[in-house]
């Protein structure tokens, strides 16, 4: 179930000159919330109309807290780093169907692929796997988050420039090492996700994939965030905020 809240910003820091990490005091959506799921925040400038779907870096049952950390990638987000602590922003949540981690985790060796604003979802999901975790981190350059996941599980981090860690992207990495697991969660950039489906399929590793994609409205009204996903060899287009964002990568259809 979704809800509707006020929440209030209890944190709000810029992790580098472009990514924002924000923690806000939403008891409902908090209590509810799932690995791989998002909040759709709505700007108050009276401008910008549309929500924006951001996805949960963490959810604080106890205390009933969300965190999320995006990128500045247009007004609606630049205007959320603008806000202070103590500030309101309106939130729905939680959205979408988030990973399916099974009950069997703590008996599974999971790989977790993240690439760039696709890292900070995953972080929920290190924390609420028991199981044996391997966690390939890319980036353009400037890591973020990364010292976070060190407590969930064996991290590696890969960069475009070579700045730090692997000079090269998740894939390169995981084929040159001979990654594997009993399942693969990710999040990224869609061309990561298609190589990474490849890999997987290749290697027969379950993997499931978040897929990045615009939306207008974040709650399937719209049809906007549509992709074609293969249904027992029929092509159906799902849309990516209500069946998703999380497919199996076997599903999708990589154009």
């Amino acid at each position: 179930m979704k809800y509707l809240e006020n929440a209030v910003i209890k944190s709000i820091n810029m992790l580098n000159d472009n990514v924002c990490d924000i923690k806000l005091h939403c008891p409902r959506v908090a209590k509810n919330a799932c690995p791989g799921q998002f909040i759709e925040i709505y700007p108050d400038n009276g401008v910008n109309i549309l929500s924006r779907p951001i996805s949960i870096c963490e959810a604080d049952k106890i205390i009933g807290t969300v965190r999320v950390v995006f990128q500045l990638v247009g007004a609606g987000t630049k205007l959320f780093a603008t806000k202070k602590i103590g500030d309101t922003l309106r939130i729905l949540g939680p959205c979408g169907n988030g990973y399916s981690i099974g009950e069997n985790s703590i008996e599974s060796s999971v790989v977790l692929v993240g690439g760039g604003i696709g890292v900070p979802p995953l972080l929920y999901a290190a924390k609420s796997i028991i199981g044996e975790k391997t966690i390939i981190l890319g980036y353009r350059t400037s890591p973020f988050l990364a010292d976070e996941f060190i407590r969930y599980g064996n991290v590696f981090v890969c960069t475009d420039d070579g700045s730090e860690g692997y000079h090269g992207n998740v894939v390169s990495f995981m084929r040159e090492n001979n990654i594997s697991g009993d399942y693969i969660l990710s999040c990224g950039p869609k061309i990561m996700l298609r190589y990474l489906s490849e890999y997987a399929v290749e290697n027969s590793i379950p993997c499931q994939v978040s897929m990045e994609e615009r939306m207008a409205c974040g709650i399937g009204a719209c049809v906007g965030c549509a992709i074609p996903i293969d249904v027992n060899g029929e092509v159906v287009n799902k849309k990516v905020c209500k069946d998703g964002p999380v497919f199996d990568c076997k599903e999708v259809i990589w154009q």
